[in-house]
C-alpha cells in the first residue's frame, strides 16, 4: 500500500466512478426529452410537454454535478499520471480538446435555452433546442469514448525514438471499430439509466396519486425506452463488445470468465469464485460450450485460459474484475426480465393498478448505476496492467515525484467534498421530485 502507483489509480479510479454517475443519467434523459418533446409536439399533448420540462430540470442539476465532479479527473493528468500525459497526450490530447471546444459548449449553450428560453422560443424551437442539446450530449460521449477506446485498442497512431506517442491517422483513430462498439455499448447503457429514472419517478407519483397525467407519461416512456435499451445493450452492443475483447484482449476474456485452462468447447461460468492461488474457478455453475460460441460464433471453438499467458500480463485484479463482469451482466438479465413484466402491464392496461410492480420500478433505479458502473470497472480492469493495450504499462505512467501520502490527502478531501455535493444534489432531485411538474404557464414556487 505505500506504492504510490496504488494512490494514484485509486484516486483515479474513485473520482472517474464518482463522476460518471452524472454523465450517464444526462446521456440517456437527453434522448427521452427529445422523445417527449416529439411526441408532444406532434400531438399537441400538453402532458408530454410538462413532463420533458420536469426532465430538462432534473438534466440541468445532474449536468451541473457532472462538470464539477469532473474538473478533478483533468488535474489528475497532470498531477498523478504525468508521465502518461507526456507520451500520450499527442493523441488523447486531441479528442480531449474537441469534447471541450465542440461538444460540452453546445450541450450548456442549448441547456441554458432549454431551462430558461421556452416561453421566448416557443414549441418547434424548443424542440431544435432539445436536438442540439442531445446531439451535444451524445457528441460529448463520442469523444470521451474515443480517447479510452485508444488505450484498449490503439490505431492510427505512430511512435517516436523516445517512445511518444502522436497521430498518424486522425481518420482512423476516430473511426476505432473499438470506440465504434464501446460507444454504442455504452450509450445505450445511458438509456437504461435514464429510462429507469423516469419510470422510477414515474411510479413514485403514481403510488401516491400525484400528477397522474405526467406520471402516466413518465412511466410509459421509461418502461418502453427502459426494455428497449435493456436488450440492445445485452444484443447485439454487449455481445459485439465481448467479441471485440476475444480478440485483441483474450487474456481479460479469460479473467473475467475464470478461465484458467485453454481448450474448445469452453464452458459458460453462471456463477463461481476465482481461486487465482489454485488456478481454478471453485464452485462453478457452467453452460457447456457456450463461451466459445459467445466469444467466437462456434460451440467447437479453442477459448484460451490464463495459463496460456504469462503472469506478468494477467489482469491486476482477477477477482474483482471476474465479479465485476458477472455483476454486470446478472443486472442486465434482470432489467430486461423486469422491464418485460412491467411493458406487458402497461399493454394490457394493468401497468398502473400493479401496485408491486410500481414499487418494484420506482425501487429499482439506483440498479442501472450499479451495472453500469460494473461495466466500466469490467473494462478498466480487463486492461490492466496496460495503459495503452500491449503498448505502455500503467507502472510506466504514474507520476513519480507525487507520493503516495500526497495523493490520499487529496483522495480524503475529494470523498468529503463529494459527500456533501451529493447530499445536496439528492436534496435538489428530491425538492424537484416533490413540487413535480409544472405547466409554462404557471410559475415556479419554492
Amino acid at each position: 500500500m505505500s506504492d504510490p502507483l496504488f494512490w494514484h489509480r485509486l484516486q483515479f479510479g474513485f473520482t472517474i466512478t464518482y463522476h460518471y454517475l452524472f454523465p450517464q443519467i444526462t446521456m440517456g434523459l437527453a434522448l427521452l426529452i427529445v422523445v417527449l418533446k416529439s411526441i408532444g409536439l406532434r400531438t399537441g399533448r400538453p402532458e408530454f410537454h410538462d413532463a420533458a420540462r420536469f426532465w430538462i430540470r432534473i438534466f440541468g442539476l445532474a449536468f451541473a454535478m457532472g462538470v464539477v465532479t469532473g474538473i478533478p479527473m483533468e488535474f489528475q493528468f497532470g498531477t498523478n499520471w504525468a508521465q502518461f500525459s507526456a507520451m500520450t497526450g499527442g493523441v488523447i490530447g486531441q479528442t480531449l480538446a474537441m469534447e471541450g471546444i465542440f461538444a460540452f459548449f453546445l450541450e450548456s449553450s442549448f441547456l441554458a435555452l432549454l431551462i430558461w428560453g421556452e416561453r421566448r422560443l416557443g414549441p418547434r424551437k424548443h424542440f431544435l433546442a432539445a436536438v442540439a442539446l442531445f446531439v451535444g450530449s451524445w457528441l460529448s460521449g463520442y469523444f470521451i469514448v474515443t480517447t479510452n477506446a485508444f488505450m484498449q485498442h490503439p490505431v492510427g497512431f505512430t511512435r517516436d525514438a523516445a517512445g511518444v506517442f502522436s497521430i498518424a491517422d486522425l481518420g482512423a483513430y476516430l473511426a476505432n471499430p473499438w470506440a465504434i462498439a464501446q460507444y454504442a455499448h455504452t450509450m445505450v447503457g445511458a438509456v437504461v439509466t435514464g429510462a429507469f429514472a423516469m419510470a422510477a419517478v414515474g411510479a413514485y407519483w403514481m403510488l401516491r396519486g400525484e400528477h397522474a397525467q405526467v406520471a402516466r407519461v413518465s412511466l410509459s416512456t421509461g418502461v418502453v425506452a427502459g426494455l428497449a435499451a435493456s436488450i440492445l445493450v445485452a444484443m447485439p452492443t454487449g455481445h459485439h463488445q465481448g467479441r471485440l475483447v476475444a480478440r485483441h484482449q483474450p487474456v481479460a476474456l479469460a479473467a473475467m470468465e475464470g478461465h484458467f485452462e485453454s481448450g474448445p468447447r469452453a464452458p459458460l461460468a453462471v456463477i463461481g469464485q476465482p481461486n487465482v492461488e489454485a488456478r481454478k474457478l471453485d464452485n462453478p455453475i457452467h453452460l457447456p460450450a457456450l463461451l466459445s460460441f459467445i466469444a467466437y460464433g462456434d460451440f467447437s471453438a479453442d477459448v484460451r485460459g490464463l495459463n496460456d499467458f504469462p503472469e506478468a500480463d494477467w489482469p491486476t485484479n482477477i477477482e474483482l474484475l471476474y465479479y465485476s463482469f458477472h455483476v454486470m451482466v446478472g443486472l442486465g438479465t434482470l432489467f430486461i426480465a423486469a422491464m418485460a413484466v412491467a411493458a406487458l402491464l402497461l399493454w394490457r392496461g394493468r401497468l398502473e393498478r400493479s401496485r408491486f410492480m410500481l414499487w418494484i420500478l420506482a425501487l429499482a433505479f439506483p440498479f442501472p448505476f450499479i451495472a453500469n458502473t460494473a461495466g466500466w470497472l469490467t473494462a478498466e480492469l480487463g486492461r490492466q496492467p496496460w495503459l495503452v493495450y500491449g503498448l505502455l504499462r500503467t507502472a510506466e505512467g504514474g507520476s513519480p515525484t507525487v507520493h503516495g501520502g500526497s495523493t490520499l490527502f487529496t483522495t480524503l478531501g475529494f470523498a468529503g467534498l463529494y459527500l456533501v455535493l451529493g447530499v445536496l444534489f439528492l436534496m435538489l432531485v428530491a425538492r424537484e421530485v416533490g413540487h413535480g411538474p409544472r405547466a409554462l404557464d404557471r410559475p415556479a414556487h419554492g
